[in-house]
């Protein structure tokens, strides 16, 4: 059912905008989110049939969104995210690009038992594909003369602190995305091309399986993220939990109302930032005691 109340404000009215993870998760509810704002929405994924699921969720609760379209890309491939930035030419150009499709693989470990192919293939997705993304919104942007725009790159707090359960290659990816965003924020200030980095910490709900092809399982069914990974096991649940003040996992429409306020131009003048939003997780030594403070419902799921 659609959303009830005064929901278009119009936040980012007039705007087109490209969302890369877009089936599910952080990516889904970001996509709700824009289109409510009054964005023109490109979601895109890896897979198809979680596309398609997603696409219809978002009309569903935002029937009179002004354009919303999905496309299936594999962002690790340069003529694909090329393929997928230039498809808004027709639509006037990309304004904003949310760079937040990424994996988190199982048999990421430490230096000693992380197989050089997982390292390989998160780089590819997690850092090249962030490249690729900010490239090719700079050439759009360029190439339709806009005065403004807003690259999002989803990093993680893992870039800021470190774990003693070690997953290294998407540690090291996170912080490759973090030294990215910076640079591309000093380089394309004078042309009004905003870059910042959203530092997420974990979430309550991960992405639900998203496969169509055999192709996508190399890349989707081997990376679950944190939630279902600890599964069950409260010990290890427990030993993550206890760090956040609030008592409890993020929500992913919490990581997308902030996707929100980066995109649009009241964030005009910020740049270059980390953007943190862990409900205090990385500011906390001895966390309160109690039930876990109250979390909002996301849209998606």
């Amino acid at each position: 059912m659609a959303l009830e109340g005064p929901i278009a404000r119009g936040r980012l009215q007039g705007k087109n905008a490209i969302i890369t993870g877009a089936a599910g998760g952080i990516g889904l509810e970001t996509s709700i989110l824009f289109a409510r704002e009054g964005a023109s929405v490109l979601m895109a994924d890896i897979s198809n049939l979680s596309l398609e699921r997603a696409l219809a969720k978002v009309k569903e609760l935002v029937p009179d969104a002004p354009r919303v379209e999905a496309i299936r890309c594999d962002i690790s491939k340069e003529s694909e995210v090329q393929a997928m930035v230039e498809s808004q030419d027709s639509w006037g150009g990309t304004d904003v690009i949310f760079n937040n499709a990424g994996i988190m693989h199982p048999n990421d470990a430490d230096a000693i038992d992380t197989p050089e192919e997982v390292w390989d293939l998160t780089h590819n997705i997690n850092v090249k594909g962030v490249w690729f993304g900010s490239k090719h919104a700079v050439l759009s942007l360029r190439r339709h003369k806009k005065s403004k725009g807003s690259i999002i790159n989803t990093a993680s707090v893992v870039a800021l602190v470190g774990s003693a359960t070690p997953q290294l290659a998407y540690t090291a990816s996170k912080g490759a995305v973090l030294a990215m965003t910076r640079e591309l924020a000093i380089v394309h200030a004078r042309e009004g091309f905003r870059f910042n980095a959203l530092c997420p910490a974990p979430l309550k709900y991960s992405t639900p399986p998203r496969t169509s092809s055999q192709s996508d399982k190399l890349i989707c069914d081997s990376t679950p993220l944190l939630q279902d990974w600890l599964g069950d096991d409260m010990a290890k649940r427990h030993r993550r939990e206890v760090h956040f003040p609030t008592g409890r996992f993020g929500e992913a429409i919490e990581q997308a109302h902030a996707v929100v306020f980066l995109a649009s131009d009241e964030s005009s003048f910020v740049n270059g930032t980390d953007f943190v939003v862990d409900g205090g997780m990385t500011k906390a030594y001895v966390t309160p005691e109690g039930p876990p403070a109250a979390a909002p419902q996301s849209l998606g799921r």
